[in-house]
């Protein structure tokens, strides 16, 4: 019996779970790509690699590291992250929903598809730089989130990429797909320019739309005109629409994404030509050791809110939102240890000064005197009886004012002060197709589009209203492999 043809529409980490799915599972395999060969990857490249997972205890997590012998293992306390707490993180942006059985999967797969990927070369390491406190000598973990994939989102790609070609899978680049062959409604392959390729099934893995400003206008609203891509430009909602003229079923939550503080004056896409490591500078996440101020001189959110892994997709969203659709974070010499090393990168673009009135005259676009107000009532507010702990939730907060900060607030009283102007940048979207248990896509009625499977940022219902920090990436995996297997039975 030949093989299965399977084409799979996109290149990054769903793609690629997909595409090795399937091959393991004896399909013929050919990936099309938008890009050229220095943007193929799609936004996989562009992210730090953490990939968020079930554990139940450091045992687990051991198997899966590049280094399991690194010495500071030995100190390092990983705790858990057992799935009722990755369920809680879930709902707690769901907006009074409750899990979607997209969530529901993504949570009971989250390990076992890492784990799945660690079985085809891939390596992960702990993120010691950016979830991690030192405390009487031990690397205490936070928030969760424990691995990220060796050498970042570019070693990702690249070791997803190995295997996908030791399994015998085909990619070519510059080979935009612009439309779906059907034949008595069920999919038997794209259309690449003027060109047909005939296949069984087809995977779209193409991303969202947040690369399309005119999509991102009419589904998430006018502010996301000025929004900095912090990704491919490629991500412009083909996919999407590919599957909507066949009758697939809108799902989940079209006016939610993913965003983060980035640096004002960034790039308006994601910058590939820096190496790896220095891909995430312009990122901005450190707001919660100090504070931030809007165009009127006003904070907006409260930073300490949780710990920032639950906090910056929803407040890059927020800062894009203020006035001219920007914000100053300002820190004061007493974190400046503690900041990423995004605030340290080269080409980070701050302002400095020895006073809080010197300060905020610097702010551009700031009301000065009530910026120097809001940090003057800020100081007097801070509870200087709590100690300030950013391993937990330490309850060193502010009192009194109108939007209180209820963790980690701290006075800023020692000189030099620095602020860093932000914008915000949309990573991916959240709403997108319904797909069933083997990642077939559903028409509107909910019968199966026959030859159709998605994966990725095309899949609906798995984040609403925020989302945990890594977990996009295992949400590829868990539903770029489903997919893969799925669709390799669907020879007709």
């Amino acid at each position: 019996m030949s093989k299965t043809k399977v084409i799979v529409v996109g290149s990054g980490n769903a793609a690629m779970s997909a595409g090795i799915a399937a091959l393991e599972s004896g399909a013929d395999v050919l990936m099309l790509e938008k890009a050229g060969p220095d943007l193929a990857g799609g936004n996989t490249k562009y992210t730090a690699g953490a990939m968020r997972i079930a554990y139940e205890s450091s045992d687990a997590l051991l198997p899966l590291l590049a280094n399991p012998h690194d010495p500071r293992i030995p100190n390092t306390d990983f705790g858990t992250y057992t799935a009722q707490k990755f369920a809680n993180d879930l709902l707690g942006f769901n907006e009074g929903r409750l899990l979607s059985p997209e969530q529901q999967v993504l949570i009971s797969e989250s390990y076992d598809a890492v784990n799945w990927l660690a079985g085809h070369g891939v390596t992960y390491e702990p993120i010691y730089a950016r979830q991690s406190f030192e405390r009487d000598g031990k690397h205490i973990f936070w928030g969760g989130l424990t691995l990220a994939a060796e050498n970042e989102g570019v070693g990702l790609f690249e070791m997803e990429l190995a295997a996908f070609k030791r399994l015998g899978g085909r990619i070519r680049c510059n080979s935009a797909v612009t439309g779906l062959l059907t034949n008595d409604n069920k999919v038997t392959g794209v259309m690449v320019g003027d060109a047909s390729i005939d296949a069984d099934a087809v995977i779209l893995a193409c991303g969202g739309f947040e690369a399309n400003e005119e999509m991102r206008v009419s589904q998430i609203g006018s502010h996301w005109a000025a929004a900095k891509v912090r990704g491919t430009p490629h991500n412009t909602g083909d996919g999407l629409k590919m599957a909507f003229d066949l009758g697939a079923m809108r799902y989940g939550s079209f006016e939610g994404c993913h965003a983060t503080p980035m640096d004002l004056h960034m790039k308006d896409f994601g910058n590939l030509n820096l190496p790896p490591k220095e891909r995430k500078n312009y990122r901005k996440i450190c707001y919660f050791l100090g504070v931030m101020l809007n165009a009127k001189g006003e904070r907006f959110v409260d930073e300490g809110v949780n710990f920032r892994n639950y906090t910056y997709a929803q407040f890059g969203r927020a800062v894009l939102e203020q006035p001219q659709h920007f914000a100053w974070q300002v820190f004061d010499d007493k974190v400046s240890e503690l900041l990423y090393g995004e605030y340290h990168f080269h080409d980070a673009s701050f302002i400095e000064a020895d006073t809080l009135e010197d300060l905020v005259s610097k702010l551009a676009g700031v009301d000065a005197a009530s910026a120097l107000k809001t940090l003057t009532e800020f100081n007097i507010a801070v509870d200087t009886d709590a100690a300030f702990d950013p391993t937990i939730l330490d309850g060193k907060r502010t009192n009194g004012l109108q939007l209180d900060k209820t963790n980690w607030a701290q006075a800023l009283d020692t000189p030099p002060f620095k602020a860093f102007p932000v914008t915000g940048g949309i990573t991916f979207t959240y709403g997108g197709l319904k797909v069933d248990e083997n990642g077939a896509v559903l028409a509107e009625g909910g019968s199966q589009i026959p030859g159709l499977f998605a994966c990725g940022e095309l899949v609906g219902g798995v984040f609403y209203g925020g989302y945990p920090g890594g977990s996009g990436l295992t949400s590829g995996t868990v539903f770029g492999r489903r997919a893969g297997t799925g669709c390799a039975s669907s020879k007709s």
